[in-house]
């Protein structure tokens, strides 16, 4: 049962390509059983704009009336592709500055999620996965003498009031501030001693109410070895019980489910037993593990090998070889 739980469409975000019915469509055609529409949440200052939409000129209020049309639209999507494929109509939740905290609790006033993920792509409001420049800024924003731990650690702290005050169903790349480090392949336990702390007091906090990590396999066509998170955080993860999703974190119908031969093969290498994944409960359905306003559901890993997904995958992939050698 392959399923994602992050995804952006160019309809409504202007870094990603296609429309969304275009990605329900997509994920439909590669046998997805589930698949989340999870736009970015609306930012609410001028100055936590991003190049591109700076570029056409756009405002907080064009990027609240974006997010309206997207919610809107997936409602109606969810209804249309009902007998195809289950969909749920999320957000990915910004920590930017402490104002996200009361902007976040009011989109989830407004709008009924069924989840969360949560994420932070920011430190001192400076993006740090948007390209190289911005995270030296960022780095430098803390001082003239400033280390990677050092910044490694505001992310972390910031991740950690994103993690308490939110309590998001799925949490978003965990170690997403090592993409635009010196070494991006250097695990997080091979830094200061106060960053690894920092680590496991956030997987403590995840743990604590429950929240799965995803298993973001878009680290793969970003250049790392392993999907996010590293190694070294899914092996601590595992040892506390913690558990794991799937995500593609596709921008484009081009890029659902890419790599995730690769996510298969790094949980058969953690020697993961089982993968998680959330579903819409019926109106008036109870469950015992809820996140959010989805049930929580478990799948063997050997349950989910035999699924066609993979074979379809696999001939995909090698015709796609054959064509780039002709």
């Amino acid at each position: 049962m392959p399923f994602s739980h992050h995804s952006h469409s160019g309809q409504f975000c202007m870094h990603a390509k296609d429309t969304l019915e275009e990605m329900i469509q997509e994920a439909i055609r590669r046998g997805m059983k589930v698949f989340a529409l999870t736009e970015h949440a609306p930012r609410d200052q001028m100055v936590d704009l991003y190049p591109e939409e700076v570029r056409a000129q756009q405002t907080p209020f064009d990027l609240f009336n974006t997010f309206l049309q997207f919610y809107n639209t997936a409602l109606l999507l969810r209804a249309k592709y009902s007998s195809q494929i289950h969909l749920l109509v999320g957000c990915e939740a910004e920590y930017i500055r402490p104002t996200s905290i009361p902007l976040m609790r009011e989109l989830c006033a407004q709008f009924r999620f069924d989840f969360l993920i949560g994420s932070v792509h920011h430190v001192n409001t400076i993006p740090i996965d948007f390209d190289k420049e911005l995270y030296q800024k960022a780095l430098l924003s803390l001082g003239p003498d400033a280390t990677e731990d050092m910044l490694f650690e505001q992310y972390l702290d910031d991740q950690l009031i994103m993690l308490e005050e939110v309590k998001p169903a799925v949490v978003g790349h965990f170690d997403l501030i090592r993409l635009m480090s010196d070494d991006p392949k250097r695990m997080m336990s091979t830094y200061g001693e106060r960053v690894w702390a920092k680590v496991l007091r956030n997987l403590e906090a995840v743990k604590f109410y429950g929240g799965l990590l995803e298993m973001n396999s878009a680290a793969i066509r970003k250049g790392w070895d392993t999907p996010y998170p590293g190694r070294d955080i899914c092996e601590t993860w595992i040892s506390m019980g913690g558990r794991f999703t799937f995500s593609d974190d596709s921008h484009g119908v081009f890029q659902i489910g890419l790599n995730y031969h690769h996510l298969l093969a790094y949980c058969q290498s953690l020697n993961l037993k089982e993968i998680h994944y959330l579903i819409k409960l019926p109106m008036g359905e109870m469950a015992v593990d809820v996140l959010d306003a989805c049930a929580v559901r478990a799948l063997s890993l050997e349950e989910l090998v035999k699924h066609p997904f993979w074979e379809m995958d696999r001939e995909e992939r090698k015709n796609n070889e054959q064509e780039k050698a002709s």
